[in-house]
């Protein structure tokens, strides 16, 4: 009974929705139609969508983002952290509070970061980005630590980097010593990018992914197959993050 209510529930998806009434005017072009090219055009849509909104492509395409730090943590015992640092994942405005918040990227990536503060015992932890909100996201992000725990003296802002590049550019710039151990964290699809990055300017980078969009399956089966638009949402984030690393290959 479970799992029919779990299909039910994964069947209303706006995607899914979508996809069904997508299927059917496929089948009315094809049958009303004496040209078929418009079908044809309208079939490479479904197929596309389907692909992009199913789990197994999801995982497939994150994986081959992922799997360079699908991996154990190196040991605290053996590796030591100078200074954690944390790369912004957006933050949003509401006007009507007065209040900038950060989102929920931002929010794991700094819960990540004030652990691996604490279980590498680091001296500081730099919370790195502009946005363009009210607030900064790197203030943001240091609101969020101190609420966390973290000593307003082991904090440091890096409120002018706007993008991987800039977060590299601006730590440089913030530390002389090269020779520091740098931990960062980011989201583990957006890792590849901001560790050849760091990896310019600094000798020791030990990454530490904050989140996976990979996931081992789980749960009914048929719900891998059914769109949904969180896989969506992951797929688009993830042809984003190749896009970005061939344009920083051009670069």
């Amino acid at each position: 009974m479970n799992q029919i209510y779990d299909v039910f529930r994964a069947s209303i998806d706006p995607i899914c929705i979508v996809f069904i009434l997508l299927v059917i005017a496929f089948f009315v072009v094809l049958r009303s139609a004496k040209k078929k090219s418009g079908a044809l055009v309208l079939l490479l849509a479904i197929v596309l969508l389907y692909g992009f909104s199913i789990e197994p492509v999801s995982n497939y395409l994150s994986w081959n983002l992922e799997k360079d730090y699908i991996q154990e943590r190196p040991n605290p015992g053996k590796t030591s952290v100078d200074v954690v640092v944390v790369l912004g994942g957006g933050v949003y405005d509401i006007r009507t509070l007065g209040e900038t918040f950060p989102c929920r990227e931002t929010a794991v990536r700094v819960v990540h970061a004030v652990q691996m503060l604490k279980t590498y015992k680091a001296k500081q932890l730099v919370c790195s980005g502009k946005g363009e909100r009210q607030i900064t996201e790197a203030v943001v992000m240091a609101r969020m630590a101190k609420d966390l725990g973290v000593p307003g003296e082991k904090i440091r802002l890096d409120e002018k980097s706007e993008n991987t590049y800039q977060h590299a550019v601006e730590l440089d710039k913030m530390f002389s010593d090269k020779n520091i151990r740098i931990g960062l964290v980011t989201s583990a699809y957006h890792m590849k990018r901001s560790e050849m990055e760091f990896r310019k300017y600094f000798k020791n980078v030990i990454t530490l992914p904050a989140s996976y969009l990979y996931s081992s399956p789980a749960g009914t089966p048929a719900l891998r197959y059914i769109p949904q638009s969180v896989r969506l949402f992951d797929n688009t984030l993830i042809l984003r993050e190749f896009v970005g690393r061939l344009w920083y290959k051009i670069k």
